[in-house]
């Protein structure tokens, strides 16, 4: 647990000092009974490791199911509404935030949940679904839902996920970043396209109405003429 608090140090700008880490963070404790848990569940008592899971869910706000494989250094940050799935398998330093959800798709039995790489971010409300394989290095931007396997050094967003940069090297013509708070949000671009849309047809209209006022006043002028 030390390697993880002081991983989380190194990564939370917020962090102050290792004991308020401890002792605050909700993360930190979803880590710690979910230790327990998992160490109960491989040795076939899942009445207490679910029970354990249980508790840790009422006072953390996170559930991870005690079957979870999680590596070292796991930081969840916030954490409130957090979901990892029973076959998930979270690799070595992944960051994720609030409200991601590590699921399945269906009732199936064996390995229905993500298996995440190392160094992975994970960004608030993303939503990853399906028994698949999310690369190293791989970078999930804020609310996406991603449904199949992520290849390593990527970075996807959008809803469906889709890949936006491979490598370093964008694809196709996508706005890539791979800073999390700068990550592209395709539906802030449709707004923006439609925002510029109806600029354009405000600009057509307002044109033509100034065509049928000058037509109006042309003919009311000759109609003036004419009675005279």
């Amino acid at each position: 647990m030390f390697e993880t608090i002081k991983s989380i140090k190194d990564r939370d700008p917020a962090a102050t000092n290792c004991v308020c880490i401890l002792l605050l963070y909700p993360g930190v404790h979803a880590i710690f009974w979910h230790k327990i848990a998992h160490f109960l569940y491989k040795r076939k008592l899942k009445f207490f490791a679910n029970l354990i899971a249980m508790m840790s869910r009422f006072f953390t706000g996170i559930e991870i199911h005690p079957g979870a494989k999680i590596g070292k250094r796991f930081f969840i940050d916030h954490g409130m509404g957090v979901v990892i799935g029973e076959t998930a398998e979270i690799g070595d330093d992944v960051t994720i935030y609030q409200g991601v959800t590590l699921g399945g798709t269906g009732k199936e039995k064996g390995k229905r949940h993500p298996t995440i790489g190392n160094n992975v971010v994970i960004g608030a409300g993303a939503k990853i679904l399906g028994s698949f394989k999310v690369g190293n290095n791989v970078n999930i931007g804020s609310n996406s839902v991603v449904l199949s396997d992520v290849p390593d050094n990527s970075t996807v967003v959008g809803i469906p996920g889709r890949i936006v940069r491979i490598n370093g090297e964008k694809v196709k013509d996508t706005i890539t970043n791979l800073n999390h708070m700068d990550l592209p949000d395709p539906i802030l671009d449709e707004m923006h396209e439609v925002e510029r849309s109806l600029r354009e047809l405000a600009k057509r209209i307002k044109c033509e109405t100034c065509k049928i006022r000058s037509t109006e006043e042309r003919n009311s002028t000759d109609n003036e003429v004419k009675n005279d």
